[in-house]
């Protein structure tokens, strides 16, 4: 029986219950026909509100991406430098250890191109993350030009953990959480190590 009052927002909500659903491969799995059916209409019925698979992923990417920086800023708030970090880390494996398939799309980057307009939302809150991510490292007095760096090795060195960790890629019996914090005071020491190194030396013009 077809669900009266279908919606933009209602088919977002389909497409999430079913990306949850699908743990961690639940957005690769995503299809247009799956939400059909589930809303009880004929996939040609969703075109009416979503123009695509493709911006049906970027409606969920972006459900994801705002309740991870809501979790992660209340997460942070009132802490600074190392203890801050530890919380950021912490706030976004539990998010993904929550919602797996929530948290992959997460990783959907949006089009960098300002005049792609289907996808200004989604690089809005992209931005949002990043930023947020570069507040917390600003307690480590970072220089200006060293904090995209340290940026991205945080970014990498946790996610790269949570992708293992999800896809079953860690067997060993050894405690999980232990190996987790042991990765987090890395990316401690390393961001502390970066904000306390000399200033790159200007390269030399050659003769």
């Amino acid at each position: 029986m077809p669900r009266a009052g279908l919606s933009r927002d209602a088919v977002v909500r389909i497409a999430l219950e079913q990306v949850d659903a699908g743990g961690p491969t639940g957005l690769a799995d995503l299809t247009l026909a799956k939400v059909a059916a589930s809303a009880g209409v004929a996939t040609p019925s969703l075109y009416k509100h979503v123009g695509s698979l493709a911006a049906l992923r970027r409606h969920v990417a972006l459900v994801a991406l705002e309740e991870m920086t809501t979790t992660s800023a209340a997460a942070t708030v009132g802490r600074a430098g190392p203890d801050a970090l530890r919380s950021l880390a912490r706030a976004w494996r539990g998010y993904a250890l929550a919602h797996p398939g929530r948290y992959a799309a997460t990783q959907l980057a949006p089009d960098p191109d300002p005049d792609v307009a289907e996808d200004a939302e989604h690089r809005a809150a992209a931005t949002r993350v990043v930023a947020l991510v570069g507040a917390v490292l600003h307690g480590f007095g970072l220089p200006d030009d060293r904090t995209i760096d340290a940026v991205r090795a945080v970014r990498a060195g946790v996610h790269g953990f949570i992708t293992l960790e999800l896809g079953g890629g860690f067997r060993l019996p050894e405690d999980l959480d232990r190996s987790f914090d042991a990765v987090v005071d890395m990316l401690v020491a390393g961001v502390t190590a970066l904000a306390d190194a000399p200033p790159s030396a200007a390269p030399k013009e050659q003769p």
